[in-house]
């Protein structure tokens, strides 16, 4: 039968049975599970690019080819592009209502390589056969340091979806944000790398440093001692660098990134540049080039907004900061989201008191500029830097939420569709475009030593099957910084399979839960 799914692809659905496959000619055998068949279809790895039939069986393409091919579910994507499913290293709202909203925007692998989690094991067994994307999350500095110098317990599984609410509760401990701004005493060093080894150990993806959050309470030494060990099991560093953002020499962004840069370098290891969206970051990405040219496995990540997102209690939104270093005043800056309107300074000081861990809006104008730039760096992926999926109370929301309920930064719902819609609009060639969305961000993970990011980010006979289809022609995001639309979904992306399974059907949001761990194999012993 044929099911009409308006604008969208045709999707038609085959009885799979023995006198259906006998019946039909030997050319259109139902031979695979799904057939998308007549799209354009692009590989980023090997350049191929042609009109094409891709036949789908279990979780992996089993074949690529101009002859027709029958499935029990077909997908007619003639003027569609079928391209690799998109890839975020950078989501905080790691929850279901997260997974849906990026699944909107093509993303069917999300990874918080940045805040990362604490109590792994736990975090990916609660996820296990529950969840629509891909999964995955780094060893959490933060939370590690918090643990340890403020003596915060964590029972269970924590990510960044609760970031705001477990920064205040640090600094409501003893009126001190200990995590950012006390250095630690040796053997309390010693403590912050147990936890971090044992994270590591559990299989997590790395090291990831909010070290730009913490910039007066860790040491350069703390900073070598973390990534040395994360380097010990073979693995990476994520890091939102020190003083990043300040435009005052010498705190700025090109220092902070020094630091980590130089240190993953010294010591072989992985590095990836945590949204290098700031000022410097022309220099930042010619020493990444550098480096690549040498042999090293360095990137960096970008979101394509001239705003960012934050707690309203981070340390570098205090005055001293944001109005001498960065050269921003409240009244022009930063941005409430839940109701549109900026704060004054004495607005900012009260919100911070009374609620430390609140999310605010900061606009940084001097990136209009940059922006379409950042469209062509090669080996710069799109990192959404997703943020806790709340409502306009604080409260997490469900699968069940309307997408108009998220208060927040759009770049959570519309990262990737922006992308290729500013990519469109640039004349950028489509295949950069993808390299960005989704193949450099396996490169560099699978080179990393992680598995199933080998097989992943690419359209290739044998890879698994993450598939985004889009309309290279239409396809947008729609979110925006007013009420009710920051929130909403992207457009022009009417399916997307992971591991082989429809999750997005005519632009709706399926009820299957086919995504993957992404992680390391578990390790016994320790390596601090």
């Amino acid at each position: 039968m044929n099911i009409d799914v308006g604008n969208g692809p045709l999707i038609r659905a085959l009885p799979f049975g023995l006198a259906i496959v006998c019946s039909l000619p030997a050319a259109l055998a139902v031979a695979y599970d799904v057939v998308i068949t007549g799209g354009r279809v692009m590989d980023p790895e090997t350049g191929y690019d042609q009109v094409a039939n891709v036949g789908i069986r279990g979780d992996r393409i089993v074949r690529i080819s101009s002859e027709t091919l029958g499935g029990e579910v077909e997908i007619d994507a003639r003027g569609f592009v079928v391209a690799p499913g998109f890839i975020d290293t950078h989501v905080h709202g790691q929850t279901r209502f997260g997974s849906k909203l990026m699944l909107r925007d093509g993303v069917t692998t999300t990874l918080d390589l940045e805040v990362g989690g604490i109590n792994l094991e736990a975090w990916y067994a609660e996820r296990k056969d529950r969840w629509q994307t891909n999964y995955g999350v780094s060893a959490s500095h933060e939370f590690a340091r918090m643990a340890v110098l403020d003596g915060l317990r964590f029972d269970g599984p924590l990510d960044a979806q609760h970031i705001g609410p477990t920064r205040a509760r640090a600094e409501r401990n003893n009126g001190v944000p200990d995590f950012a701004v006390t250095v630690p005493e040796p053997a309390q060093l010693d403590a912050i790398l147990a936890l971090i080894d044992r994270e590591l150990a559990a299989g997590a993806l790395g090291l990831g440093s909010t070290v730009g959050y913490m910039a007066n309470g860790v040491t350069t030494w703390e900073m070598f001692a973390l990534q040395q060990l994360a380097a010990r099991y073979g693995r990476g560093t994520f890091s939102h660098v020190r003083f990043l953002g300040n435009n005052l020499p010498p705190a700025e962004g090109t220092l902070g990134f020094a630091e980590a840069f130089a240190n993953a370098m010294a010591l072989g290891a992985p590095f990836m540049a945590v949204h290098d969206n700031n000022r410097g970051w022309q220099e930042n990405e010619a020493k990444l080039a550098g480096a690549r040219a040498q042999g090293h496995n360095a990137w960096s990540e970008y979101y394509p907004y001239v705003s960012g997102s934050g707690p309203i209690g981070s340390e570098f939104l205090k005055p001293e900061t944001l109005l001498k270093d960065w050269r921003l005043t409240y009244e022009d800056s930063m941005m409430d989201p839940a109701t549109g309107e900026f704060f004054t300074q004495a607005a900012y000081e009260a919100k911070r008191k009374e609620d430390p861990g609140y999310m605010v809006v900061l606009f940084m104008r001097q990136r209009e500029a940059w922006l379409p730039e950042w469209l062509t760096r090669p080996h710069a992926t799109v990192g959404s830097d997703g943020m806790p999926t709340t409502d306009a109370d604080g409260n997490d929301l469900t699968w069940e939420h309307p997408y108009s309920d998220f208060v927040g930064h759009p770049r959570t719902a519309g990262s990737h569709a922006r992308v290729l819609r500013l990519g469109r609009e640039q004349g950028v060639d489509l295949m950069q475009t993808l390299r960005q969305l989704s193949y450099w961000s396996a490169l560099h993970l699978g080179n990393a030593g992680i598995e199933s990011m080998q097989v992943r980010g690419r359209i290739q006979e044998g890879a698994v099957a993450d598939i985004t289809v889009f309309d290279p022609e239409t396809v947008t995001d729609n979110a925006t910084h007013e009420q009710g639309r920051q929130g909403a979904p992207s457009t022009g992306i009417p399916y997307v399979l992971v591991s082989g399974q429809v999750v997005v059907r005519d632009s709706k949001v399926q009820r299957a839960f086919p995504g993957k761990p992404i992680r390391y194999k578990p390790v016994t012993g320790s390596r601090s």
